[in-house]
Parts: C-alpha cells; structure tokens; sequence
C-alpha cells in the first residue's frame, strides 16, 4: 500500500507519527517528515516510478506514456519541480543564472553548468 499524499478528510498535509520494524516488531513513535517523494501527488509518484524503472530514458517514458517527447518531457520537469518544493530545494532561476552572469558576479563556465542544472 502506498502513502497517501494528503488527509483524505481535509487536504492536509500529513505527518507520520510511527514506524515499525517488519522484521522484530519494534516500534518508535514521534514526528518524522515523509521523503519528498512520498509527498508527491499520486500522478508525479506514478511517473517517478515510470521514471526510475525508465532508468532516466525519456524516450521510454514517451514510449509508455504514449506521447509525445515534450510532453513526457515536460511531464517529468513538472515531476522534479514538484520534487524541489516538497524537498525545500530550489536552484536558481534560468533569469536569476544569467543576471548573475550579466552582472559579472559568476563566470560564463559556472553559467553553463546552473543553466544545464536548471534544465533537469
């Protein structure tokens, strides 16, 4: 059975308050914050899945999906942007790389690499 993403009565966000050893039974109680991924929407944790078992291939993706490449392709950058807000991870905008470029505060090197960052 898979985590839900939300309290089914009011949306909320949940909080898992027990784990359990599958082996000895012993239990620990408190407050853990879920993984990122367990706090996607059932649809990005579906295409995470595809993603993964795809082994990153996005023409896979495409190919199971039943799409086109840009939609698979964006399907998967709105996964990992998901993934980014629920992590607390969020890179630097593709406006704010290249202002820090124009502004001679980072290289043009140091540019291409958090441009290619930002584009996965």
């Amino acid at each position: 059975m898979k985590m839900p993403d939300k309290c089914p009565s009011c949306g909320g966000k949940l909080l898992v308050t027990r784990l359990e050893c599958a082996g000895c039974g012993s239990q620990m109680e408190g407050a853990y914050s879920p993984c990122p991924v367990c706090t996607l929407s059932s649809e990005h944790r579906e295409l995470f899945d595809l993603f993964m078992a795809a082994r990153g291939n996005l023409r896979e993706v495409q190919r199971v999906l039943g799409v086109s490449y840009p939609t698979a392709r964006n399907r998967i950058i709105g996964m990992f942007e998901a993934y980014e807000r629920q992590s607390g991870r969020s890179g630097l905008s593709r406006m704010e790389i290249l202002n820090l470029l124009r502004e001679g505060k980072i290289s043009t090197a140091e540019a291409e690499t958090l441009l290619r960052e930002a584009a996965h």
